[in-house]
């Protein structure tokens, strides 16, 4: 699915200095099928797009749209994943990727279905009954990607997710997500404070500015794909670095910048 974020806003009250502007005439696109990452300094707003987008926050104004109809509430289309994996410590593996179906009452044995096919899909074949204390950080993030995924959403929303793993398991997990990408079609919109990861994994990257946050850069990354660890060795990939970087240390908040 098709999304466009157009004209938002988001004020917050109960600041000491009054009112605070966290986002501010915020726009962007999102084709169907596309991952697209959005980088900034931190405190942006970054999280906080990604919250209004997927329904858990409410905008001050402005128009979300999905194949082009406009959207207030959340909805099982769209799916989010925390750094903080947010699994149930009391259900298995198993039974964290089948919560979401069963509560849109879909039936057990179809539930069985899901769960073994993404389980299978994110490597964790025989772990179905392990809880997640008993899981490695990159395997409960795994668990995290699978049970969005179990709900079947047009839109998968990421907030740093890997942000709390170590260099190598997140490497591994960078795969496995464009791998899941690669079978399930799933629009992408990742949330990240490194602009490696970005454009690593990214047909476009969205680049705001400090608070109130606004995009006042997209830039596309065409970078062959499959792509695997090596690209980040590339001239192009260390060229797109740089200039991301150079961006976000000199933006003015006023001005904005699109790159074909």
């Amino acid at each position: 699915m098709e999304m466009a974020v157009e004209h938002l806003k988001k004020v917050v009250n109960g600041s000491k200095l009054g009112p605070m502007t966290i986002l501010e005439d915020l726009n962007l696109q999102v084709g169907s099928g596309a991952f697209v990452s959005v980088v900034g300094p931190s405190g942006c707003g970054k999280t906080t797009l990604l919250e209004i987008v997927a329904g858990l926050q409410e905008k001050t104004a402005g128009i979300i749209r999905i194949d082009g109809i406009p959207i207030e509430k959340s909805h099982s289309n769209r799916a989010i994943v925390f750094q903080q994996y947010g699994l149930f410590p009391w259900l298995t593996v198993r039974k964290n990727i089948e919560y979401g179906p069963k509560i849109r009452g879909v039936a057990k044995a179809k539930r069985r279905q899901i769960s073994r096919s993404y389980i299978k899909m994110v490597g964790l074949d025989g772990f179905e009954t392990h809880y997640p204390h008993e899981l490695s950080g990159g395997m409960q993030q795994r668990v995290a990607l699978a049970r969005a995924l179990a709900n079947d959403p047009d839109i998968l929303l990421l907030d740093e997710p890997f942000s709390a793993l170590d260099a190598q398991t997140r490497e591994n997990c960078q795969q496995e997500l464009l791998s899941l990408w690669r079978q399930t079609g799933v629009t992408v919109l990742f949330v990240t404070h490194d602009i490696g990861e970005a454009i690593y994994l990214s047909d476009r990257v969205f680049v705001m500015s400090a608070q109130p946050g606004t995009i006042q850069a997209s830039i596309p990354v065409k970078l062959e794909r499959p792509r695997n660890q090596s690209v980040r060795l590339t001239p192009s990939f260390r060229d797109k670095e740089m200039l991301i970087r150079e961006l976000i240390g000199r933006m003015n908040p006023n001005e904005k910048t699109v790159l074909a």
